[in-house]
């Protein structure tokens, strides 16, 4: 049945046509924007899943320019580490030769005084962007450690962050000093027969020995050893006048060996440059943080050391090389000391510079592996969203003899009902 009203060919050759116009929007969509999923109502779970992505290679980018601080900051500290061994080095030779008689000694010890200096100014200098990892002078707990921002993790319950932890290595060469008076017992630190009562280190058949140990540790609470030795004792010359003769103050980051280890060095020093030809006579060693006086046959009675803490406030920490500013080579037993004071030196600044060198390079690894990552999420959200450019033109140009053809046939259902005019003639 034909009908002037109701043109059904018409209708579905216009429907035809609206579908393949619509066809050639999209398609001209994608050519223009190159993505095929260019909004969420392009394909709302793809879309969502790229939004993610991108968030994480925006964030990932941040981390990208935090580990390029961290990176240059432990280089400037390693290399300032390098040097500080160097300028060590060139003291131990100035020390070597030192030990000769027939020498100059004043004006090696003015070579040395220089170098001392110029490891100062090292240290000093050796900041980036205000952070110097050579300097652990802090008492707040944490200071000792820097965090570098590394990663960004993503999981099923949240998203996190992973940080390189870069441990500061104190090579100042300042001195640490302790003020005020020992705090009680309970709170000092130390237990032990040394600790709240003087210990008595007196003659007996074998060695006497008494022993204190390092409970506790905390950044700039101070430590100390006091030596008495009595009227009736012939050492009675190492008396400590001071509680920074034989001391120690805690940085942040140290444990109860480093601590013990400290006051065992200043103790041995001490008692070496006291005693002089009997320094056989009291000695300490450390185990764990035990530290353990042993005395000889010979010691005698009225020998007495005294350990005590003392509180935070209005301590000073001193550097890890303090201990330079005491080499003096004018004299025979200096000289001696010097060299071996010399070589622990050489070790700290070695110790510093290579623990720099593995936290460089693991920034350096970590730092590539981002850039590669950061690469291979945005090539996966290209394979999700970026549009097929071939594809798109072999559909573009389909779509245009479809829709020539749908207007065509538009044409001829709209001449249709003409037709029917031939009827009525």
């Amino acid at each position: 049945m034909s009908s002037i009203l109701t043109n059904n060919s018409a209708m579905v050759a216009l429907q035809t046509l609206k579908s393949v116009n619509k066809g050639m929007v999209n398609i001209q969509g994608q050519i223009s924007t190159g993505m095929k999923v260019a909004s969420a109502k392009d394909n709302s779970a793809v879309w969502a899943i790229s939004k993610v992505m991108e968030s994480d290679v925006k964030g990932f980018k941040g981390i990208s320019e935090s580990l390029a601080l961290g990176e240059s900051t432990v280089a400037v500290a390693r290399q300032a580490s390098e040097t500080v061994t160097d300028l060590l080095t060139q003291m131990k030779g100035k020390i070597v030769a030192s030990q000769e008689e027939n020498v100059d000694r004043e004006k090696i010890q003015a070579d040395v005084d220089a170098l001392r200096g110029q490891i100062g100014t090292v240290v000093g200098a050796a900041q980036f962007n205000g952070l110097n990892l050579l300097s652990n002078a802090e008492k707040t707990a944490g200071s000792g450690t820097v965090n570098i921002l590394s990663s960004l993790d993503r999981s099923t319950s949240g998203v996190g962050v992973s940080q390189i932890a870069v441990g500061k290595q104190d090579l100042g060469t300042s001195a640490s000093a302790i003020t005020g008076t020992a705090v009680a017992t309970a709170t000092n630190n130390m237990t032990g027969a040394a600790d709240a009562t003087a210990a008595a280190l007196t003659g007996a058949a074998t060695a006497p020995t008494t022993s204190v140990t390092i409970t506790a540790v905390e950044a700039g609470f101070g430590y100390s050893v006091a030596i008495t030795a009595g009227a009736a004792n012939f050492l009675t010359g190492v008396n400590t006048g001071s509680v920074n003769d034989i001391s120690y103050v805690a940085r942040d980051g140290d444990t109860v060996t480093d601590v013990a280890e400290g006051l065992v060095k200043a103790f041995n020093a001490y008692t070496t440059e006291a005693m002089g030809d009997n320094v056989s006579t009291v000695a300490a060693t450390n185990t764990a943080g035990v530290i353990t006086f042993t005395g000889s046959t010979t010691t005698g009675d009225n020998f007495t050391v005294t350990a005590n803490g003392y509180a935070a406030a209005g301590n000073t920490i001193g550097g890890g090389l303090a201990s330079v500013t005491d080499i003096d080579i004018t004299t025979d037993s200096g000289a001696a000391s010097a060299l071996t004071e010399i070589e622990t030196l050489i070790q700290t600044s070695i110790d510093a510079a290579a623990s720099f060198g593995s936290v460089q390079s693991r920034i350096e690894t970590q730092s590539d592996f981002i850039g590669t990552l950061t690469d291979s999420l945005k090539s996966g959200i290209g394979t999700l969203v970026d549009a097929n450019m071939e594809e798109a033109s072999a559909r573009l140009q389909a779509l245009q003899v479809q829709q020539q053809l749908a207007v065509q046939a538009m044409s001829i259902a709209n001449q249709a009902p003409q037709t029917l005019l031939s009827l009525f003639r």
